[in-house]
């Protein structure tokens, strides 16, 4: 029984690695978030960036889509913020982000007034000089966030916080920031490779323990 134990736990130690790969993939993307937001509204948007290298982050530039219009920003300690037509830049001035770290910036923006997806292109910037640009379609490695800008409904507030679609006068409650972080973390795009990685080692494992325990049954 102790050998057959042994040999589950030997063969589970591939997939435990494919599960932390697929972990390690999902969470690593630049994200913009909501994922869904209004015709015409003023969307206060989260960006999320996390440290992937070994080194620091110290610069993000991020490209407002075709037909937002940035409008303001709130101050983070540590960061300057810099505007160049539709180019909106967080340039750190102390340490960045370090490896294992990750830092949310966040903007308000007024969406176009038209619907469909809009993408958010993010250019990271390391402190050895390297760039990743996450400006590739969805399923690439370095995706570009997409927002859904659906039809506003008609005499809605054009103020949103968060996505949440209900109609806002007043200032941003602690309920609406927790829905925006908790938005932060469920919009990254994850290439379809990581799923079908997955998904060969849940199999051979599946396959492997039945051979296995037939084996030990002859």
């Amino acid at each position: 029984m102790n050998k057959m134990l042994l040999k589950l736990l030997t063969l589970a130690a591939p997939m435990a690695a494919a599960l932390s790969l697929f972990t390690a993939v999902a969470s690593a993307h630049v994200t913009v978030s909501p994922a869904e937001s209004t015709t015409g509204a003023w969307e206060t948007y989260t960006l999320k960036v996390p440290s992937e290298k070994d080194i620091a982050t110290t610069q993000i530039d991020l490209r407002m889509p075709e037909g937002a219009e940035f409008k303001q920003y709130e101050a983070v300690p540590g960061w300057i913020v810099t505007v160049e037509g539709n180019k909106i830049s967080w340039i750190a001035s102390g340490d960045g982000i370090l490896a294992g770290q990750f830092q949310r910036f966040t903007f308000t923006a007024k969406n176009p007034d038209t619907a469909g997806d809009i993408a958010w292109d993010a250019y990271q910037h390391y402190a050895d000089g390297s760039l990743v640009q996450w400006s590739g379609e969805e399923g690439s490695d370095t995706p570009h966030s997409i927002t859904e800008i659906v039809q506003a409904a008609a005499g809605g507030d054009s103020h949103s916080h968060g996505g949440s679609g209900a109609a806002h006068s007043g200032s941003m409650t602690m309920d609406e920031h927790e829905a925006i972080m908790e938005n932060a973390e469920k919009s990254g795009s994850t290439s379809p490779m990581v799923y079908i990685t997955l998904g060969i080692s849940l199999l051979a494992f599946l396959l492997s323990a039945v051979a296995l325990l037939r084996g030990k049954k002859e």
